[in-house]
């Protein structure tokens, strides 16, 4: 992963379920949010689920297998983030092989759903074919550390 849309990564079960958190910050180097109206572009949240399924298919598979996005069944907004908010993320195994994995998820802010993601496919590929794994077992330990 080339830029890093969660910021921890907890409660993984492994084979299935993990949950992550997502701090939206008001940084313009991350995203401009005056160009958006100041709220989190919901592709973005999308792309926050994903990587905390990639991480939790890392974290199960001892970084050895990586995801790579296939496709999103549905997905539907309920809401928005702003800066200040915590949008916390769950991901929920559907089914899993050792070839592909497919997950639902939600993000939430104060309880509230504001993204509800089904049947998001992954292929799970080598995870050395994609990034260095020592560095991607280094980034796992810090989104996993207390």
């Amino acid at each position: 992963m080339r830029f890093h849309l969660i910021d921890r990564l907890f409660d993984i079960r492994v084979g299935e379920s993990a949950r992550g958190r997502k701090l939206i910050t008001n940084d313009p180097s991350a995203v401009d949010l005056s160009v958006v109206g100041g709220r989190y572009p919901a592709p973005l949240l999308l792309e926050s689920l994903c990587q905390l399924g990639t991480w939790f298919i890392m974290a199960s598979t001892e970084c050895r297998m990586r995801a790579a996005l296939l496709q999103v069944g549905s997905v539907e907004f309920h809401g928005h983030a702003v800066p200040g908010d915590v949008v916390e993320l769950e991901a929920v195994v559907r089914s899993m092989t050792d070839e592909m994995a497919v997950l639902s998820g939600t993000a939430t802010v104060d309880s509230a759903v504001i993204m509800r993601a089904d049947d998001i496919m992954c292929a799970l590929l080598p995870a050395d074919r994609l990034d260095d794994p020592v560095a991607s077992a280094r980034i796992l330990t810090t989104l996993t550390a207390s």
